[in-house]
């Protein structure tokens, strides 16, 4: 039987001031003076066309993703929240994330977002190196990005998130680990850091830049920035994510974990388990801002729905759960997908007799060799 887990919500603002080269996300390059407050109307709208899904479950993370979210000045955010606690139950001590550009960083604007609701801060930093930030073509260059952490700490903002890539163009070991000496001096509560991939639809897959560190060069530069994260406190506890000790992300982990969450706004995607249906269901809203903000409320706005069958929810729960060095108990699969431990028997003993994963009955663990294989791990599941 489904059991709805905890449930989170995503909400998109798609605008920046300019496209990065890497970026597969759903972001538009903003030209002239923006919609904002048609936008967060349309927001409501949306919300309260999803809200029949959700009826009388609390919300416990908000996550303002993007885009550039820190356009948006802190009056639009607070109008959001306040609208959306009036027809949602969002937690008291609910964690809400605001990803934030330090190009877009004004003084004062943290005071107000704090003062709207917003409680954690995602700076989106890359490098504090300034000529891997002109190779990625970031606004920001490092002055900035230390300004304005700084900016969000006198502010009262203690949780905050630096994400940082690593394996850029032309960039060294030695330079990846001096970005992460760079974090470490401002003591964010939590690091994401990554390595730089190219995706599909974006500038940097069409015309690759010169420099790339090989496959064997980007190992060497995770295997050494690990270290120097665990020696600075930053406990790894997913692919990516490293955090001091309780200072993990809850909306992230709600998704790792196969959590529930809406999705409102521009191409934002969302996963709601169904237990009137007993089933789950995945439902994406179109991607561009003028078509979401003409339909927003309405169907068609909507652009696509797809419930997710028993022979497909293993890879679906895997695809989330093993990039979690915690991994996954039994239980919480067989109440999250609303099947028996069966269905996953066959490619959890394959994975254990090719080492990486381990199994003691209650909880799947992956090992340190399953870590680095993770695509090939979670590959056993489709079609199990």
């Amino acid at each position: 039987m489904l059991i709805p887990p905890p449930l989170s919500m995503y909400v998109h603002m798609p605008w920046c001031v300019r496209k990065c080269p890497y970026c597969d996300f759903n972001s538009h390059q903003g030209k002239g003076a923006l919609p904002f407050g048609d936008y967060v109307d349309a927001l409501i709208r949306d919300l309260e066309f999803d809200l029949p899904l959700v009826w009388g479950r609390s919300v416990h993370s908000v996550f303002f993703g993007g885009g550039t979210p820190s356009l948006f000045a802190p009056r639009f955010i607070d109008a959001f929240l306040q609208q959306a606690s009036a027809r949602l139950n969002i937690a008291p001590n609910a964690e809400i994330t605001l990803e934030t550009n330090p190009g877009t960083a004004e003084h004062g604007r943290f005071e107000e977002y704090a003062k709207a609701g917003v409680n954690r801060i995602s700076f989106g930093i890359q490098s504090f190196d300034d000529g891997c930030l002109r190779r990625l073509g970031r606004i920001h260059d490092s002055r900035e990005a230390e300004a304005a952490v700084k900016l969000a700490q006198d502010a009262g903002l203690d949780n905050i998130n630096l994400d940082l890539m690593y394996a850029l163009p032309e960039q060294t070991p030695a330079m990846a680990e001096h970005d992460l000496q760079r974090a470490f001096a401002l003591a964010p509560a939590h690091i994401s850091h990554y390595q730089l991939t190219l995706e599909p639809n974006t500038l940097f897959f069409a015309k690759p830049p010169r420099g790339i560190p090989d496959d064997d060069d980007a190992w060497d530069m995770q295997e050494r920035c690990q270290r120097l994260l665990a020696g600075a406190g930053y406990a790894q506890y997913e692919v990516s994510a490293y955090a001091q000790a309780g200072r993990q992300c809850a909306h992230n982990l709600n998704y790792w974990r196969f959590g529930d969450y809406l999705g409102i706004g521009a191409g934002a995607h969302g996963k709601l388990t169904l237990g009137s249906e007993q089933t789950i269901l995945r439902r994406w809203k179109v991607k561009h801002p003028a078509t979401y903000l003409q339909h927003a409320g309405g169907p068609a706005a909507i652009g696509g729905d797809d419930r997710i069958d028993a022979s497909r929810r293993p890879f679906e729960f895997m695809l989330n759960a093993l990039r979690l060095v915690e991994g996954f108990s039994l239980a919480d699969f067989t109440a999250t997908t609303g099947l028996g431990t069966d269905a996953i028997a066959a490619p959890l003993h394959q994975a254990e007799r090719e080492g990486w994963l381990l199994n003691d009955g209650r909880r799947i663990v992956p090992t340190e060799l399953g870590r680095r294989f993770t695509n090939d791990v979670i590959e056993l599941f489709l079609g199990t």
